[in-house]
């Protein structure tokens, strides 16, 4: 869904395919080829066969720089893409995985140890949430860097939506913070993410 913002957003003529994890496509060897790690998604611009979310978003930030979804090369502010691209898929994403599916960091059958990840996750995304808020109450712009759009506020609006079902004391929905959720509403009013939203045939609640 990340990658289907920016490229709506840079207003690039693409072909969406449906890799069905439920057949378990995702895992053919055709696929395979693509990414041997069986994730979602690739990108193929030509010859190029590219996979990692924040990977895929650098590449098209960067042959598409006059759209302005990343910084200027060799600015403090393109040094602060950086970090936030590399916090949303190493600390952002990797804890929210976690909480999904806790039953891959345990033995087979272990629902306590499972149910236990799943908390710790949980409490973690809330101190990970805290800083996205933070960092939005800082500058008091409508987007991650501030004054400015890039491919960070797709990336922070997709990964705030997985939060959307938390429940319990260990952590509350992004669209609970007091920053996060009129950046979350922001996010919803643009056209390319409503056209994601309509593409892929998401319904309410969306945050």
């Amino acid at each position: 869904m990340i990658v289907h913002i920016v490229l709506h957003e840079l207003r690039l003529p693409f072909e969406l395919r449906l890799v069905n994890r439920t057949q378990g496509a995702h895992k053919s060897p055709a696929y395979l080829k693509l990414n041997p790690n069986g994730l979602i998604p690739v990108l193929q611009d030509g010859p190029l066969v590219l996979y990692e979310t924040a990977a895929i978003c650098l590449h098209l930030a960067d042959t598409h720089a006059g759209a302005g979804l990343a910084p200027p090369l060799a600015t403090p502010q393109r040094a602060h893409f950086y970090k936030w691209l590399a916090w949303m898929t190493n600390s952002l994403q990797a804890t929210l995985i976690a909480y999904f599916y806790p039953e891959r960091w345990v033995d087979d059958g272990n629902t306590d140890g499972a149910t236990q990840v799943r908390t710790h996750a949980q409490q973690r995304a809330g101190e990970l949430l805290a800083q996205l808020d933070a960092q939005l109450a800082s500058h008091r712009g409508p987007w991650l860097l501030g004054a400015d759009y890039s491919a960070l506020d797709p990336y922070a609006f997709v990964l705030c939506r997985w939060t959307r079902g938390f429940k319990g004391p260990a952590a509350r929905p992004a669209r609970e913070w007091p920053h996060i959720g009129p950046f979350l509403q922001r996010m919803l009013a643009r056209p390319a993410v409503q056209r994601v939203l309509a593409d892929e045939q998401l319904r309410e609640p969306w945050v």
